[in-house]
């Protein structure tokens, strides 16, 4: 692949205990059966085993648990938790870079970052400590780690995740992996009821209605493997794009092409970052994207840095979480589902997108808070949001944005976490499980129990009201006790 098209990766079933730098490659989709995988460093080799029996073409090397394995080229190489265990700076730096030597699409790295702090009067040995057992130990904080990966490799390092990064040998797979993560999916607009089209005929039009839902434009010819048949058939795309609009109407696809413009600018602003390549650098697909949407790169560029700096104005950010249909605002911040995210107006996906340009995807995280005014983005899980009525905090993970300061804290399975309410709110009036969650929270108002907010908001508190009230809960659904 060239970078020129979207890539259609097999999505990967992530099944089993993979490591973290594996699961982020899994899930961001730079490993399916199709890729070559080397484990830099592979320990016992448990990713191996597990990879292989989802069919994936997967070798290692350790130098303590497979010192005989041989160190082969392929095209993902993860070097996981390896660097920050090598004591001698010399000898770490060249393991990086025979790891580098050895990837032919892109390199995951990953190494402990420091969360809260050290601890506790840790003991300096290098430039690193010792641990409880004795053991050498660098810790980076989230930039370092990055600024040296960067330094050594001369390259780009996108974060994955805390402590987890990705390094790309080429520079339009690079751009079109950071597009792709602000490309929202379509659904194909429905036909009206039937303008008569033989099988054939339905069967390219459906295909050429996916590929421009994809791309929010009319594809090229190599583009679109379709493409020959349906310039036979019509005479030319365009003529066939025609046919598509007057069977299914116009606003649908103007909406398509919006939201992809949209996705763009997003793209395009966080790029400002890391110094946005010059246009021949970026992939085919990407240049028609910019050219359809706006005309132009300059123009392109100039649109997503209005939106950048609108997102670190603390007014216009607070205006939007004002603005926003979706979720739940409060005095002094706006919370939404992960899933929400992308139904968000542009300044706040940049807003919410700067702190995962630093970070990356935060692990299990499914409330994201903005802050509307400090800089701060906090990353919330509820790993039982779907099936609790009210589910309880378990980790939050805040980034200050002005100080790069991360902060974690856990709440554990005891004690007296804070539970959520009106959980519909979180959510984009589309997802499958609002209207189950509505008719929850009206159950609760009708009966007096979401008043006094301030008293109900840890689970102690929740469970009083339900008590004082006499009810409890079956599921999503309020039965009155005895």
């Amino acid at each position: 692949m060239d970078g020129s098209a979207i890539p259609r990766h097999k999505t990967a079933i992530i099944r089993g205990d993979f490591s973290r730098p594996v699961k982020c490659a899994l899930r961001d989709g730079l490993l399916d059966q199709s890729i070559t995988f080397f484990d830099y460093g592979c320990g016992r080799g448990e990713d191996l085993e597990l990879l292989a029996v989802d069919g994936f073409t997967a070798s290692g090397w350790d130098p303590v648990y497979k010192p005989d394995g041989e160190r082969n080229a392929a095209d993902i190489v993860n070097l996981g938790y390896v660097i920050n265990v090598v004591e001698d700076p010399e000898e770490r730096n060249a393991t990086l870079l025979q790891a580098w030597e050895l990837c032919r699409q892109a390199l995951v790295v990953s190494a402990q970052v420091l969360v809260n702090g050290r601890g506790k009067n840790p003991v300096e040995f290098g430039d690193g400590v010792l641990t409880g057992r004795g053991t050498f130990q660098k810790f980076y904080e989230q930039g370092d780690l990055k600024a040296y990966l960067e330094d050594k490799l001369e390259a780009e390092a996108i974060p994955a995740a805390v402590g987890v990064f990705y390094l790309f040998k080429d520079e339009a797979r690079r751009q079109q992996f950071l597009a792709n993560r602000f490309r929202r999916r379509e659904i194909v607009p429905r036909r009206r009821p039937a303008e008569d089209q033989s099988q054939e005929n339905r069967e390219l039009l459906d295909a050429l209605m996916g590929v421009v839902a994809t791309f929010g434009r009319l594809p090229e010819a190599d583009e679109f493997t379709e493409a020959p048949a349906i310039i036979d058939r019509f005479g030319s795309l365009k003529r066939a794009f025609a046919v598509v609009k007057r069977i299914t109407g116009d606003s649908a696809w103007e909406q398509i092409a919006k939201r992809r413009a949209e996705d763009m600018l997003v793209y395009l602003a966080l790029a400002r970052f890391r110094k946005r390549p010059p246009l021949i650098l970026l992939p085919r697909s990407l240049q028609r994207d910019i050219k359809a949407f706006f005309g132009g790169y300059s123009r392109a560029c100039e649109q997503a840095d209005e939106l950048l700096f609108g997102a670190g104005n603390a007014e216009l950010v607070d205006a939007a979480c004002k603005r926003s249909a979706i979720g739940k605002l409060l005095p002094d911040s706006l919370y939404v589902h992960r899933s929400a995210l992308n139904y968000l107006e542009p300044i706040l996906r940049v807003y919410e997108g700067c702190a995962r340009a630093y970070l990356g995807e935060i692990e299990d995280a499914n409330i994201i808070k903005l802050h509307r005014f400090s800089g701060r983005i906090s990353y919330l899980s509820y790993p039982d949001f779907d099936t609790d009525p009210h589910p309880a905090l378990v980790r939050s993970v805040k980034l200050c944005m002005r100080t790069r300061q991360l902060e974690s804290q856990a709440f554990g399975r005891g004690g007296n976490p804070p539970v959520l309410h009106r959980k519909e709110a979180f959510l984009h009036a589309e997802h499958p499980l609002h209207a189950k969650f509505e008719r929850l929270t009206q159950q609760e108002e009708r009966h007096g129990l979401l008043e006094e907010t301030n008293s109900i908001g840890t689970r102690d508190g929740w469970t009083r009201r339900l008590e004082e009230k006499g009810f409890a809960l079956k599921g999503h659904r309020l039965i009155r006790q005895g």
